[in-house]
């Protein structure tokens, strides 16, 4: 179907929040899923086994819809793809939160590590796509800012319904698809992105026969190879850190540090809610010149965080300190500047395409990490952090040296044209008609 019907572009920020939420969800289902379903091993009898798959099965299904969402989303739009996603997450919330048996639980998981996985990537690019030279870093740290956020709900939510017996876990997965049933609605107000629509014009039409399509290989060709790697390598290193201290701070607080869950996590609360405000003032400078001195702050913070516990030792103190130094190097230099950098450095057919690559990688990493994870703690606990310090170093090197000089594909006067042509300078974009099917 070929006709198309003009759609006013919606406010910059409003579609920033609404895609951004993609970010939001995807760190309270990881949350609730890792509190839940503890909670309803005590209620309905899932037993420690199942607890492993499902939580390995969520990584990897978040690895494996990063990798597919993207591609749909270069090929088919943006539009089409993240409603899509919102659904399965809803669907997978109705069954995680009323299942009461593995064989219903484990599906439920499923459809939401698919459902966020296939998200990020076209929720980012459409971020990308809609804002300005002036603010689109803005928006983008918008959605890091959203995935604190989410963090911070399901802590919130479990230190008061952790003692509500399954009822407790119920609201934990509620709460995820209660908030995916919002966002489905208010993305139907979000139109197609205008450059891709364009960029599909185009290769449709056969003005760039050279442009290239959503396909992976393409990535590893000139001139996205170079990006594409080291994004791939800056992220995967980094999130290996990240993810290992995340997904048993709470672990070594308990068994080597001598402090009560309920303790260290209302400390790590406030050392979240604290880390806020670094991450506003970041939003103020990332589409600076300013960019890589915070940048190179937060790699020292960060990467800082795990030599000092190796140095001095775990305790309640020093682990939350290394938690904040974490906190505030990780917004500086993290998961938020991968995604401005992923968003500038690749064209409009591949740009999804891109990210999902990049974020499958590394969650599937980190997954495999984090199957040994606790042997390697009780083996050499230090040890391992030093690891840490070591790996997560080469990867900001990686990120500070070779992506600081990536291009910016944002600002190529291909495509000023193309937004130009497309968006009439912001008023309206052309959306196809709804297909009947």
């Amino acid at each position: 179907m070929s006709e198309h019907v003009a759609r006013r572009a919606p406010n910059e920020w409003w579609t920033g929040v609404v895609a951004g939420m993609a970010s939001y969800i995807d760190a309270a289902a990881i949350l609730a899923v890792g509190i839940a379903l503890v909670i309803y091993q005590f209620t309905i009898g899932i037993t420690p086994g199942q607890i492993g798959i499902m939580s390995g099965a969520l990584t990897f299904c978040i690895a494996i819809g990063a990798l597919v969402g993207g591609r749909l989303g270069d090929r088919f739009g943006r539009r089409r793809v993240f409603i899509v996603t919102m659904a399965l997450i809803v669907a997978g919330s109705v069954l995680t939160t009323f299942g009461t048996t593995f064989p219903v639980l484990l599906p439920g998981v499923v459809l939401v590590g698919l459902g966020v996985g296939a998200d990020l990537p076209v929720s980012l690019a459409t971020i990308a796509e809609s804002a300005s030279d002036r603010n689109r870093g803005k928006l983008i740290l918008l959605s890091n800012m959203l995935w604190v956020a989410g963090i911070l709900s399901s802590i919130a939510l479990a230190s008061v319904s952790g003692g509500l017996g399954r009822l407790g876990g119920q609201l934990m997965f509620g709460q995820v698809g209660a908030v995916a049933l919002l966002v489905l609605v208010a993305r139907l107000s979000i139109p197609e992105s205008g450059l891709w629509l364009e960029a599909r014009r185009r290769r449709d039409a056969g003005e760039a026969e050279s442009r290239p399509r959503a396909r992976l290989r393409d990535l590893l060709r000139t001139p996205y190879s170079t990006p594409f790697i080291a994004l791939i390598v800056f992220y995967t290193l980094t999130n290996l850190g990240a993810n290992t201290t995340g997904s048993f701070n709470t672990f070594i607080a308990t068994n080597f540090a001598g402090t009560s869950v309920e303790t260290f996590n209302q400390w790590a609360l406030i050392a979240m809610v604290v880390s806020f405000a670094p991450g506003l003032l970041f939003m103020k400078f990332v589409d600076t010149r300013w960019r890589m001195a915070f940048f190179t702050v937060g790699a020292v913070l960060a990467a800082a965080s795990y030599l000092y516990l190796a140095v001095v030792g775990f305790t309640l103190t020093t682990m939350v300190v290394a938690l904040f130094l974490a906190l505030v190097g990780n917004t500086f230099a993290f998961e938020g500047i991968m995604k401005v950098w992923t968003q500038e450095s690749f064209p409009t057919m591949l740009r999804s395409t891109a990210q999902g690559g990049i974020v499958a990688f590394a969650r599937v990493a980190a997954a495999l990490l984090a199957t040994v994870t606790p042997a390697l703690l009780q083996w050499n606990l230090q040890g391992v952090y030093v690891g840490l310090a070591v790996v997560t170093g080469v990867g900001y090197l990686v990120g500070g040296l070779v992506l600081r000089r990536s291009r910016n594909e944002f600002r190529t006067e291909e495509h000023a044209e193309a937004r130009t042509e497309e968006l009439g300078q912001g008023a309206s974009v052309s959306a196809p008609a709804p297909a009947d099917h």
